[in-house]
């Protein structure tokens, strides 16, 4: 079996993204927790189990802009033509 790296943790979440239009920060960490490994989440200052951030950036170097974070629903979605520039909306 080979050794789960940042890099396939962070194509999962693509994948998601693009599969079902968006995913949840709370089903990524739960998921990314139970089917790769606690290695690729922490606990936040806030005490809540978070995506690690080598993981957050393999994943941002992998969709290039064409992903977005919406801060306000706390899931990551395609870019749409509305979006402002950068990542966070």
């Amino acid at each position: 079996m080979s050794a789960v790296t940042t890099e396939i943790v962070a194509t999962w979440m693509a994948r998601q993204v693009q599969t079902k239009g968006a995913l949840h920060q709370d089903d990524a960490v739960e998921v990314i927790l139970r089917e790769f490994g606690d290695e690729f989440v922490y606990d936040n200052d806030n005490g809540n189990l978070a995506i690690a951030r080598p993981v957050l950036r393999a994943f941002r170097n992998l969709t290039n802009g064409s992903i977005v974070w919406d801060r306000e629903h706390r899931m990551w979605r395609p870019r749409e033509p509305g979006d402002a520039p950068g990542r966070q909306q």
